[in-house]
């Protein structure tokens, strides 16, 4: 079945940077697009990155444009979220995800706390 695993988050103080990963198995990852989305605590979701299966298309939200970078590599069948200069709020679960078929799947997150 489908399984999305994140990992990477942890504690970092202002400006630091954190990689995130984010395992993928159980579908075609090289022909999928794939995404991030975080949510701060009592906030809504929100989408971060994605990246089309060819990697040529990569938007970012206005918030992370310039300090984070998507990538893939699809012979790891894992997604990764490079950020850099992370501010407090940053703070957020951050997700992983694919639609399939039309149907949205999610990893179960990792936290990310920016806090001096």
């Amino acid at each position: 079945q489908v399984q999305l695993v994140e990992s990477g988050g942890g504690l970092v103080q202002p400006g630091g940077s954190l990689r995130l990963s984010c395992a993928a198995s159980g579908f075609a990852f090289r022909s999928s697009l794939m995404s991030w989305y975080r949510q701060a605590p009592e906030k809504e979701r929100e989408f971060v990155a994605h990246i089309s299966p060819s990697g040529a298309n990569t938007p970012y939200s206005n918030s992370v444009k310039g300090r984070f970078t998507i990538s893939r590599d699809d012979a790891q069948s894992t997604l990764f979220l490079q950020m850099n200069y992370l501010a407090p709020e940053d703070t957020a679960v951050y997700y992983c995800k694919t639609i399939l078929g039309g149907v949205d799947y999610w990893g179960k997150g990792t936290l990310v706390t920016v806090s001096s």
